[in-house]
């Protein structure tokens, strides 16, 4: 049980805000799960956290009810919430959905290709300049997809495809310092779907974004290395 690594939150940060309890502890708690160690299972309860956050029992139920409808928990009753290992089937299914998800959404961005084509390429600009900051390289990365998902026009998908990054973020947090191997790996793949969506070629487009999704499969299945050696994981970027 990792109770005792819940950082407290300042009861300052929970008040004066335009949002109400249960929102402000549904966004401190799944930040909290998403930070979590993927091989390990943690057991949060419900005292816990409302000591953590300074909040009562009624918004950190809630707050959890909306978390295990994400997938990202499962409540035990009277109890509390159980946070699963991220298993090896587990990364699969996602990169499965996203390949689905992109699949369509960039071979859609390549028939308008005029239209996302400059977003697309200030993005790969904006990455290179943060190939040293891998906590905003991969919000970068992020913002990439989410821009290609978006102009599909579909909001479902869109609102379907933010869960995805959430269950993935959790997959590849732990070894957030990206290596720079990866990080080139990543530019490459990005500019190439981003020359297909500019020359308005969907079917190359979908090739390219496959590619993409396979290599980050394959990153985020890699076995952990060791730390201590001073080998690199995977970033999960992508």
């Amino acid at each position: 049980m990792l109770m005792t690594r819940i950082q407290p939150v300042s009861t300052s940060s929970l008040s004066g805000q335009s949002e109400g309890a249960q929102d402000v502890v549904y966004r401190w708690l799944k930040q909290h799960v998403l930070t979590l160690p993927r091989h390990e299972g943690v057991f949060l309860t419900e005292a816990a956290v409302c000591q953590a956050t300074g909040t009562s029992r009624t918004p950190v139920r809630e707050a959890m009810l909306r978390l295990e409808s994400d997938g990202l928990l499962q409540i035990v009753p009277k109890k509390g919430a159980f946070v699963p290992p991220i298993t090896e089937a587990d990364i699969e299914a996602v990169m499965q959905a996203r390949r689905l998800v992109e699949d369509w959404c960039v071979q859609q961005a390549a028939r308008s290709g005029d239209l996302l084509f400059p977003e697309l390429e200030r993005l790969v600009d904006q990455q290179k300049q943060l190939q040293q900051l891998p906590v905003a390289f991969i919000e970068c990365d992020r913002e990439f997809h989410r821009a290609i998902v978006r102009s599909a026009g579909n909001p479902i998908l869109s609102s379907f495809y933010e869960s995805l990054r959430d269950r993935q973020l959790r997959m590849g947090l732990q070894a957030i310092a990206a290596s720079e191997q990866r990080t080139r790996t990543v530019l490459g793949e990005h500019t190439a779907i981003v020359d297909a969506v500019r020359s308005g070629n969907p079917k190359g487009a979908a090739a390219a974004m496959a590619a993409h999704l396979f290599n980050t499969l394959v990153a985020l299945q890699r076995p952990n290395m060791g730390w201590g050696s001073g080998a690199t994981e995977p970033d999960g970027s992508g």
